[in-house]
């Protein structure tokens, strides 16, 4: 088994158990400080779409952060259940839905609205290019998207990039709807 640590919020320092898969790439700390830097440190009130939780890094992250509901979709019978643990050894309950579907389906289906969505979806499999045009009926008009991707991106259909960064061969980006600002 891997681990990862919450590394804000309520969980702070909580170590979360994940099983070895390939492609799994959980969010490094580093990163997720930055990415909760960009976003405030407080999610209290935030409706949450880990939309590849994978480890959970992120969804438990924003949980941790005060997100009213955070809802993580994996497709992986292995990786859900590592989450479904997880959610269980930090007794968040209601605050968490964990589904197991195909992103796409999920999106498709999709009956509530979210504040924030997190994308770290496989890379070289085209699943940005597919979701994109899928995001504007899921999403508020306010919502923030939180990417990684093997390359850098201008945007994710209707939302440009604000800030970006790079660690190693991720490159990291936060987006909202509307025009780019040029912030690094």
């Amino acid at each position: 088994m891997n681990s990862v640590r919450i590394i804000g919020g309520e969980w702070r320092r909580r170590i979360l158990r994940f099983p070895a898969a390939a492609g799994l790439r959980p969010t490094p700390d580093r990163v997720r400080e930055t990415l909760f830097n960009w976003l405030g440190q407080d999610l209290s009130g935030a409706v949450c779409l880990d939309l590849f939780a994978g480890s959970g890094a992120l969804g438990f992250e924003a949980a941790s952060r005060g997100a009213s509901r955070v809802v993580m979709v994996e497709q992986s019978l292995h990786a859900l259940q590592a989450l479904e643990s997880n959610a269980r050894l930090l007794g968040i309950g209601e605050r968490l839905q964990i589904v197991r579907a195909d992103a796409q389906r999920f999106l498709a289906g999709a009956g509530g609205r979210f504040d924030l969505l997190f994308l770290d979806a496989p890379f070289h499999q085209g699943w940005i290019e597919r979701l994109a045009p899928m995001l504007a009926r899921v999403l508020n008009d306010d919502a923030a998207i939180y990417v990684e991707a093997e390359r850098f991106l201008a945007g994710c259909g209707e939302w440009r990039t604000l800030r970006h960064g790079r660690a190693g061969r991720v490159f990291y980006h936060l987006m909202q709807r509307g025009e780019t600002d040029g912030a690094e």
